[in-house]
């Protein structure tokens, strides 16, 4: 499914080559994910969190983030001073990519209680502050034109602080909601899509 909205993200990119810099990741994550699939397989649950955020990242890669249509619309509509899409995926970032790395820790590195809640939000801040820094480092080498269109910062110079600060709110979102998820249930969220699959433990 994500192959199919990939593809179609990348027929007409509003700016080619901000389009490739901004897929460099996926194509690594992406192939991360295929060569462990051996090793390490996510629950159906961790990987509808981890397609829903590639999506919104091929939406922001096609017509870049600062462009994003409906990034437009929405700041038309409550009278905002910037598109604000690239801020909305670096929050979703935290909330979504989160619950997957609190299963890989669970399950591989087999932590429990407080620990686990807390590492998934340190590895999204450090995630997070690498990406910025990979940011950085490529709109030095490239073009500078291309080099802000990637940024996307739009004239504002905490632009890199404040999506780390998105992404590890959204973290701690997800951290709380799996906390209250497993206190009312007794259970990881990991079982809701789970149709029987072998090798998910509570």
């Amino acid at each position: 499914m994500y192959l199919g909205v990939w593809a179609v993200a990348a027929i007409g990119p509003f700016d080619r080559g901000d389009w490739l810099l901004e897929n460099v990741l996926v194509f690594a994550v992406v192939a991360g994910l295929v060569l462990a699939h051996r090793r390490f397989v996510f629950s159906n649950f961790s990987y509808l969190l981890i397609f829903v955020f590639a999506v919104l990242h091929a939406i922001g890669a096609h017509y870049t983030y600062s462009e994003t249509p409906i990034g437009f619309w929405v700041q038309d509509a409550l009278g905002l001073a910037r598109n604000h899409y690239d801020r909305f995926v670096h929050f979703t970032s935290g909330l979504l990519l989160a619950y997957p790395l609190r299963e890989l820790i669970r399950r591989r590195l087999h932590l429990r209680g407080a620990a686990a809640y807390a590492m998934p939000v340190v590895l999204l801040l450090s995630i997070s502050a690498a990406y910025e820094i990979a940011e950085y480092q490529a709109a030095r080498i490239v073009d500078p034109d291309l080099g802000i269109a990637f940024l996307g910062t739009q004239g504002d110079e905490w632009d890199a602080q404040k999506d780390m600060g998105l992404a590890t709110l959204g973290s701690v979102a997800a951290m709380i909601a799996t906390w209250i998820w497993r206190t009312r249930t007794q259970r990881e969220p990991w079982g809701i899509l789970a149709f029987g699959s072998p090798g998910l433990h509570e």
